[in-house]
């Protein structure tokens, strides 16, 4: 299983009937995933932290993802990242990804 950290009000507007397109794809050639639950909270926290609004976490099984998936090195971890849009058939779920009072993002239930 990899994870995307998505901003619920971007999920909620998506064209389900079409693939997914993060901004990272055109902006990077790919979008950002993450392998590990403990590593989802880090980068959550690095990068969203002070970002408002609610948040989900794409639980996308990895052998589903027509586009090339490709295990790349970022700041000392390994990262899967996708080279291409995300067809919706390769996401299992959508899970909440709950913060606590002070904003920091806690792991969600579904993934202890």
């Amino acid at each position: 299983m990899i994870y995307h950290i998505l901003p619920q009000a971007i999920y909620t507007s998506l064209d389900k009937s079409q693939p997914f397109r993060a901004d990272t794809l055109e902006s990077e050639g790919f979008m950002h995933c993450t392998g590990a639950p403990a590593l989802l909270v880090w980068v959550a926290n690095r990068f969203y932290r002070q970002a408002d609004g609610l948040f989900i976490v794409l639980c996308i099984d990895e052998a589903l993802v027509t586009a090339e998936v490709r295990w790349e090195e970022s700041d000392g971890h390994l990262f899967p990242h996708i080279y291409g849009p995300l067809n919706w058939s390769a996401v299992e779920k959508v899970i909440d990804f709950p913060r606590s009072t002070d904003g920091t993002f806690l792991l969600p239930p579904a993934l202890q």
